[in-house]
């Protein structure tokens, strides 16, 4: 009976014409499409879920985690921008656990898979044992319009961003060059982003990468040769992101680095360097960006040390998405 009153109330006080939607009680049902049809059963709960695809473009099960915003369930007609979240080897996107990711009330927040070693693109060779190998294609040709498909997305260049962390972050970048009609916004968090000959310890990491995890395939599966011998190396200049960043041009861009406390061990010490290049490119081109090195990461939040770590990338996070939301909202 008191129930009963208290929805009768509810309902007399809304105004007239609104609707509100329920929230499930877990995951909402996506429907299949663009490629990508959904096995196993969607984890988590009605904000924060992941699902599990697959697709004839990468061999394998993939998880695509997806973060609503808090009032994603409260107006039916409304529509958010969307960031596309990288991550980096050897992650998978259900340990993609920031806290910052969580916090927006403002955009939806998309976390597909990359693989352990998958550097966000379509492989050069699709016949190693690791099988079909074609990242670039999953994200850009079936996992946004899938997204733009199952939920109430703004679907415009002008309402997406892609970022990421490690190779995410050379993923990030190297979408938004290949595809700069999709994003408005892109952003590396310590990412490989310098793969010319001035950064050959990072292409060497990816060479590593890719005998590291298995099954292990040939060092030139994904971008060709990394040596520069009568331009064998051609294909890894091509996707430099530092050698292409006149292609951003209309595309906010955001570097954010440590530098490992000056240790040769801890990663970011090398894409420090990456990070610099990339920088004097947009100097040299005039353009404009957001460049933050936090250095050792002791006035950068209080878990972040400087070094190739989560710590760091959460408050990179906490600095980024409010960044984001006003430019989404301008």
């Amino acid at each position: 009976m008191v129930v009963a009153l208290t929805a009768a109330i509810v309902a007399l006080a809304a105004p007239a014409g609104t609707a509100q939607a329920a929230e499930p009680a877990g995951p909402p049902p996506l429907a299949d499409g663009f490629g990508l049809t959904q096995v196993d059963t969607a984890t988590g709960g009605p904000r924060n879920f992941y699902i599990t695809v697959t697709t004839p473009e990468v061999t394998g099960k993939h998880h695509i985690k997806i973060i609503l915003p808090s009032g994603y369930y409260d107006d039916p007609a409304r529509r958010y921008p969307v960031l596309y979240f990288l991550h980096g080897s050897p992650d998978d996107p259900i340990q993609q656990n920031y806290p910052a990711l969580t916090t927006s009330d403002q955009m939806i927040t998309v976390i597909p898979d990359g693989g352990a070693r998958g550097w966000y693109a379509n492989w050069l060779n699709q016949r190693t044992a690791a099988g079909a190998q074609n990242w670039e294609n999953f994200h850009l040709k079936q996992v946004i319009p899938f997204i733009d498909a199952n939920l109430r997305t703004i679907a415009a260049k002008k309402a997406r961003a892609v970022a990421g962390v490690s190779m995410g972050g050379f993923g990030a970048l190297h979408y938004a060059q290949v595809r700069p009609d999709l994003f408005s916004q892109t952003a590396s968090l310590s990412g490989d982003i310098d793969l010319s000959v001035r950064s050959m310890d990072l292409r060497m990491a990816v060479v590593a990468s890719l005998v590291a995890y298995e099954p292990s395939v040939d060092s030139d599966a994904v971008f060709g040769s990394p040596y520069p011998v009568f331009n064998a190396d051609w294909r890894f200049n091509e996707v430099d992101p530092a050698a292409h960043m006149n292609k951003l041009a209309g595309v906010g861009v955001s570097i954010y680095v440590g530098n490992g406390r000056g240790d040769v061990t801890d990663l970011e010490f090398w894409v420090e360097s990456a990070s610099k290049h990339v920088k004097d490119s947009m100097d040299a081109l005039r353009m404009p960006y957001y460049y933050v090195d936090y250095g050792d990461g002791s006035a950068w939040g209080t878990q972040c040390n400087g070094g190739h770590n989560a710590g760091c990338w959460e408050q990179d996070l906490r600095d980024l998405i409010p960044r984001l939301e006003r430019s989404f909202a301008a």
